[in-house]
C-alpha cells in the first residue's frame, strides 16, 4: 500500500472553493478507499517563517495536510489526476503496511 502526504495552506483556492475541500472531492472521485484533513496548530516553510494561526491578530496561513492510503495504483492514479488540476501542494509518499 502506499500513503500520500499533500501540504497545503488552508487559504489556498481551487476554482473558489477551498482547495481541501476540492481535493478530497476528487479523491473521492477517485474512489480512494479514505482520507482525512489535518488543520495544523503550527508550522513553517521553506521561507523559516513560523506560522502561528491561531494566536491572537494572527493573519499567518493555517497548516494543512491531507493524507490518504490505498492500493500503490490507485494513489499513483489520483495524485496524477490532481498534479494536471492543481499545481500547489507539497505531496510526499512512502509505503506502509496494513495490519489486520
Amino acid at each position: 500500500m502506499l500513503q500520500a502526504q499533500i501540504f497545503i495552506g488552508k487559504d489556498q483556492f481551487f476554482r473558489e472553493q477551498p482547495l481541501y475541500e476540492y481535493m478530497m472531492q476528487l479523491l473521492m472521485k477517485e474512489k480512494i478507499r479514505g482520507a482525512t484533513v489535518f488543520i495544523g496548530r503550527l508550522g513553517y516553510d521553506e521561507s523559516k517563517h513560523i506560522n502561528r494561526p491561531y494566536d491572537l491578530f494572527s493573519f499567518d496561513e493555517t497548516p494543512i495536510m491531507i493524507t490518504f492510503i490505498d492500493e500503490e495504483e490507485k494513489v499513483k492514479a489520483a495524485l496524477t489526476v490532481l498534479r494536471k488540476e492543481v499545481k500547489s501542494g507539497f505531496i510526499i509518499t512512502h509505503h506502509v503496511d496494513k495490519w489486520n
